[in-house]
C-alpha cells in the first residue's frame, strides 16, 4: 500500500516451459474483498504471459475466485506424455502433487485443480 505495508504476497511457479502454478495467495484479513487478490492474480499471469508460458493451474479451495481469472477445473493433467516424463523427474512436492504422484499423499485437503489458457 502507500504506507509501504505488505497487504498481500503470491508467486508464480514456473515448472515447464509452458506451464506455471499460482502459489501461496495471500491477503491480509482486514483487506479482503477489496481486490487485493484480484489485483495480485492479474499481476502473476501478465508475468507468466511475459515469460510465455500459455497454461497456469492453481489448486486452490476457492474456486469462484479463480473462476474470475479464467481458472477453469479440470480433472486430468493437462501436458503430453513427453512433457509429463519430464515432470515426472522433478523432487518438487508441489509438482508431485500437480501430477497426482503416488510418493505425496493422498489429497484429503479436497482442493480443486484448476487451469488457464493465456
Amino acid at each position: 500500500n502507500e504506507a509501504g505495508e505488505v497487504v498481500g504476497a503470491g508467486a508464480l511457479h514456473v515448472m515447464w516451459e509452458d506451464l506455471a502454478e499460482v502459489r501461496s495467495l495471500i491477503v491480509r484479513d482486514d483487506l479482503r474483498g477489496q481486490g487485493v487478490g484480484h489485483l495480485l492474480v492479474s499481476e502473476l499471469l501478465k508475468r507468466a504471459k511475459s515469460l510465455d508460458v500459455n497454461r497456469v493451474f492453481c489448486l486452490t479451495f476457492e474456486t469462484e475466485f479463480f473462476a474470475k481469472h479464467g481458472f477453469q477445473e479440470i480433472s486430468d493433467v493437462p501436458v503430453d506424455a513427453e512433457t509429463f516424463e519430464e515432470l515426472v523427474r522433478s523432487s518438487d512436492d508441489g509438482v508431485a502433487e500437480f501430477l497426482d504422484l503416488a510418493r505425496v499423499k493422498e489429497n484429503t485437503l479436497g482442493n480443486t485443480r484448476m487451469l488457464v489458457q493465456l
